[in-house]
């Protein structure tokens, strides 16, 4: 579409909304990936509406957490597409809210309606979060802090002054996905290029080769991606594939593994693949995506931790080759906002090299989470004012800083804490996931579960490869390599090793792992009536 294009039909579809709604309605976005969602998200802002980025029902999977997220926003609209128009309204059933389908609207009818001038504070869209670690909490993202964010975003990765491509895979209804294709294109006004993520998924090459067909090409994906691609695109594919003209690919949604990066580039570097293209980064809805990133062009920052003293709470060096080590890739740092790291229970700033909860302040920042009390989230202050006056959003996550750069080492909620002794979940599903090659990679889950006299104790759920069948498998010889590889490792009995089916452990919307999930099913006994941790001694 062009922007001449787009401007007619986003006005011909605000037009619709807003005979359809009330000022500051909710507007739910069940659309497939693609131009009509752009054009529903652009149209009710336009028309004065809060936008609410979803996706359809089929999506496999998400069916109840849509329907919940559905009542907890509550929108008068549902806007889709006469694709999935009939799947929608089965979804909704009777009395639910009115369907508009964004491309049986013509032309014509906003041709006499000007969009509605936006108030920089009101709620522009309620973006969700993905429900990794709890519910899904809808996140006011005010007009002015979408902006601020995009602007935010171009200026670290450089795009602001150079000519950019937005080539993009993630889905529209999660944050990155929804500014770095739409909200940053839009304030840069430069070309984006969208894709299905199904379509990556079946067939990543096809990423690539759209990075390689559009010059600056800057796109986003989480880890496993990057990984992903390096274990099947084949020789043949790679055959007349040219990557030399990406400017940015950036890595994020969990701590960047400097391993994941090496992997990709020793893969591509025939194709003409800058090692500096790899950009570690580090945001979250909250703060409406991005907060901090390492800047294009520049070596991977990287840094070998004791993992003891991680546990502890100090980011001690040690050496790259020690087994005991945690290798870790810098994030970079902030741009346009403010990132410090601090005692999540005394609330005192803690000094470089020691670990705590990474707070942010910025224009970034959303306005509180819909419907509920976001006070003790987005409005915490420092013990010492001095330290960093004013309201700072609590982020929940686990970091550093080390030579100026911030280290993401994990999740507060996550932390596995087994005889005192502190442990980092992705660190786990790190060792579990070498130990043998029957576990699936990037799809296990590691977690605390009640124990034995009153304390904790770690499970693992893990996947087994796609190319295995379970019924072949010697479980009991894989479950031995996982407990001694985490013992040996990490010093870590595990309580529980689950080896399950492929597309059994649950993931959130964006496709991380929820190790929530997964904790509360493997409770229940829905993984095949294992025993439950700590009853066996």
């Amino acid at each position: 579409m062009t922007w001449r294009r787009l401007d007619v039909r986003v006005r011909a579809l605000a037009a619709r909304l807003a005979d359809e709604t009330d000022p500051g309605d909710r507007v739910a976005l069940l659309c497939p990936q693609g131009t009509e969602y752009v054009t529903a998200f652009l149209a009710a802002l336009a028309a004065g509406l809060v936008a609410v980025p979803l996706y359809t029902p089929g999506l496999p999977g998400h069916a109840d957490r849509l329907a919940g997220v559905l009542a907890d926003a509550g929108p008068s609209v549902v806007v889709t597409t006469s694709r999935a128009r009939d799947e929608v309204r089965d979804f909704l059933g009777a009395g639910g809210p009115r369907v508009v389908v964004a491309d049986e609207v013509p032309d014509d009818e906003g041709r006499d309606r000007q969009p509605v001038d936006p108030d920089a504070e009101a709620t522009a869209y309620l973006q969700y979060t993905s429900g990794s670690t709890r519910a899904p909490a809808g996140v006011e993202i005010s007009h002015g802090n979408v902006v601020a964010n995009a602007r935010q975003a171009l200026a670290a990765y450089g795009l602001d002054t150079r000519p950019m491509t937005s080539v993009g895979w993630l889905p529209l209804y999660h944050d990155m996905g929804l500014v770095l294709s739409v909200a940053a294109p839009v304030a840069r006004g430069a070309l984006s290029v969208l894709m299905d993520p199904a379509a990556f998924l079946h067939e990543p090459v096809r990423w690539l080769r759209l990075l390689a067909a559009h010059p600056d090409a800057v796109s986003a994906a989480p880890n496993f991606a990057y990984d992903y691609c390096v274990a099947t695109v084949s020789a043949g594919q790679k055959e007349g594939l040219r990557l030399d003209r990406v400017t940015a690919l950036i890595n994020g949604s969990e701590p960047v593994r400097p391993g994941t990066a090496d992997r990709f580039h020793a893969a591509f570097a025939d194709q003409g693949l800058a090692p500096g293209t790899h950009c570690p980064s580090y945001g979250l809805a909250e703060a409406t995506v991005f907060v901090c990133a390492a800047r294009p062009g520049e070596p991977l920052s990287r840094f070998a931790l004791d993992r003891d003293a991680l546990a502890a709470g100090k980011a001690l060096p040690a050496r790259p080759d020690d087994p005991r080590a945690v290798l870790l890739a810098g994030c970079g740092t902030p741009a346009g906002q403010r990132v410090r790291v601090t005692d999540p229970v005394s609330r005192a700033l803690l000094s470089e090299g020691e670990v705590g909860e990474i707070w942010v302040q910025g224009p970034n920042v959303g306005r509180g989470y819909w419907n509920r009390d976001s006070e003790d989230v987005f409005g915490a202050e420092f013990a010492d004012a001095a330290a960093g006056p004013g309201r700072w959003l609590r982020t929940g996550d686990l970091g550093t800083v080390l030579e100026g750069q911030l280290v993401v080492t994990g999740r507060l909620k996550d932390l596995i804490i087994v005889d005192g002794r502190n442990h980092y979940p992705q660190d786990v599903e790190a060792t579990a996931q070498e130990a043998h090659g029957a576990v699936r990679r990037d799809r296990l889950a590691a977690f605390a579960a009640p124990g034995g006299a009153g304390g904790e104790c770690a499970v693992v759920v893990a996947e087994h490869a796609r190319t295995a069948r379970l019924a072949e498998l010697d479980v009991a010889a894989v479950v031995r390599a996982v407990r001694g590889a985490v013992s040996a490792r990490h010093g870590l009995r595990l309580a529980d090793v689950v080896l399950v089916p492929p597309g059994t452990v649950p993931r959130t919307s964006s496709g991380k792992v929820s190790r929530a999930l997964t904790r509360t099913r493997y409770l229940e006994g829905a993984f095949g009536g294992q025993p439950q941790p700590g009853a066996a001694g």
